[in-house]
């Protein structure tokens, strides 16, 4: 018995006795060959900047086909009201779509688009939006300067993807209390 529990042998035992145990837990381990991504709820969020927000809320009409609402988050600070509801896009890049009424609306698209430089214009449902690119981050955004609030619709999507995101938004009613 000794024999098997010291030295070359013994090691080889102990290898062999490691690979069973877990091969028998992947065996009867449950598994799941599905992608989850979490799914968000963000109606909630659309009536709550509805109510305390001094602008128009602009939200996508109809979920987009294949894409998952993955984070929803809402903020007042210093009497600014922000959105940001993020998308697992039908591709599997990342886009958000942001709005606000931060002053001053030229710096904060700048920050959330990561570049100042307008790299072109793009019509999209009858409204003329911004295209600003950051190479180095692989990240396309499209802004939109309103009145009273900034949209702006960003991330790894492609600028297709982007567009169709864009062209979804409809302004909100306002809410009843």
């Amino acid at each position: 018995m000794q024999r098997f529990t010291q030295g070359f042998y013994g090691y080889v035992v102990a290898v062999a006795v490691c690979f069973g145990l877990v091969g028998i837990f992947l065996l009867i381990a449950p598994q799941s060959r599905e992608e989850h991504i979490p799914r968000v709820d963000y109606s909630m969020d659309i009536a709550n900047l509805g109510r305390a927000a001094p602008y128009t809320v602009w939200a996508p009409s109809a979920p987009t086909a294949n894409w998952v609402p993955t984070s929803s988050r809402m903020t007042t600070e210093k009497g600014t009201h922000t959105w940001r509801l993020g998308f697992a896009t039908a591709k599997r890049a990342h886009a958000m779509l942001v709005q606000s009424d931060e002053k001053p609306a030229d710096k904060f698209a700048s920050r959330l688009a990561n570049s100042e430089a307008v790299v072109g214009k793009r019509d999209i449902a009858g409204a003329t939006w911004e295209e600003r690119f950051r190479k180095d981050k692989d990240q396309r955004s499209l802004v939109r300067f309103l009145p009273d609030a900034t949209l702006i619709v960003t991330g790894t999507a492609d600028w297709d993807e982007l567009s169709t995101l864009a062209a979804s938004l409809k302004q909100q009613p306002k809410p009843t209390t």
